[in-house]
């Protein structure tokens, strides 16, 4: 987790700054923060109109359609694309907790789990229980093509020594 948080100091998002790392077999074999597409503006120059109005025309939980900013999680995953790097069966730490589109790609990419600092929810409570439906389906082990497609989703509780995984055993 310590990876993704410095990570996350890249990213150049006016609203929240968030950082991911994708390990595959223990190792670190990408990193991802959110920000604009490479070769154009990044947010705190202007370059997302969503970013750029977001107390005018886009208060919190709308405009998600014309953001051009790419998160965190979907950064990791295709900077291990453009190297060649596959990522089914990784695991991504990432500090926020990532939304309904970055969970569907994580899904789709066949990432087995998803560990994220702090919590993040859709301002409008009437979405919610479609997020808990995604979360509920992932944890569904249900397909004739392949014998395993459950994603863990789940928080981590980060003690002072970062680089240790979730449930691993510490030494004395």
């Amino acid at each position: 987790m310590g990876i993704a948080i410095a990570a996350r100091e890249r990213a150049n998002c006016r609203g929240m700054r968030v950082g991911a790392v994708l390990v595959m077999d223990g190792r670190v074999v990408s990193t991802g923060y959110n920000g604009t597409p490479m070769g154009m503006n990044n947010c705190d120059e202007g370059g997302c109109e969503r970013c750029a109005n977001r107390e005018s025309r886009f208060p919190s939980g709308t405009g998600y359609d014309i953001c051009i900013c790419v998160h965190a999680e979907q950064n990791a995953i295709l900077n291990a694309a453009r190297f060649g790097i596959h990522v089914e069966g990784g695991v991504i730490y990432t500090t926020t907790r990532a939304v309904f589109g970055s969970t569907k790609e994580l899904l789709q990419a066949k990432v087995k789990a998803v560990y994220y600092l702090h919590e993040w929810r859709h301002p409008d409570e009437s979405l919610w229980p479609e997020y808990k439906k995604l979360k509920r389906e992932s944890l569904m082990a249900s397909s004739s093509w392949t014998c395993q497609t459950r994603v863990r989703i789940g928080q981590c509780r980060v003690s002072r020594r970062f680089g240790r995984r979730p449930g691993a055993k510490r030494h004395s």
